[in-house]
């Protein structure tokens, strides 16, 4: 299985705003060591990364399933709910669902380990330039 280290970043939404414009402006350029996925509170973070969504991610590595409704079966979560959380997750790019030759979704998980930054000093991001 290939996995990724995905790098988050948690950012104020204003801040994050801000970063945004200054990269459009070219007054600061992203870096390869910036995050790639932002949430605007350790909250949010926890809301995707939660203990119940970590052990979800974990049984479809271990259990592999083929489809979601499989994977209902082996977590007792209905289908809908689990579809959701699922979706979430492959909005961050933790996870892929692929479609197989049955027409069903295949929940794979991409991001196993994550780097995570946040710290009280925005403000570099907006003043730095290139």
């Amino acid at each position: 299985m290939a996995t990724k280290t995905l790098k988050i970043g948690i950012m104020p939404l204003a801040n994050f705003k801000q970063y945004t414009i200054a990269i459009a402006k070219g007054t600061y350029k992203r870096k390869s060591t910036d995050p790639k996925i932002w949430f605007s509170s350790i909250e949010s973070f926890n809301q995707v990364l939660s203990s119940k969504n970590q052990a979800l991610l974990k049984l479809i590595i271990d259990e592999q399933p083929e489809s979601i409704k499989e994977l209902s079966e082996l977590t007792g979560r209905q289908t809908s709910n689990l579809s959701r959380t699922l979706h979430t997750l492959e909005r961050y790019g933790i996870v892929e669902l692929k479609q197989t030759a049955k027409n069903t979704k295949k929940p794979v998980v991409k991001a196993t380990d994550f780097d995570l930054r946040f710290g009280l000093s925005f403000d570099k991001f907006v003043e730095e330039r290139i």
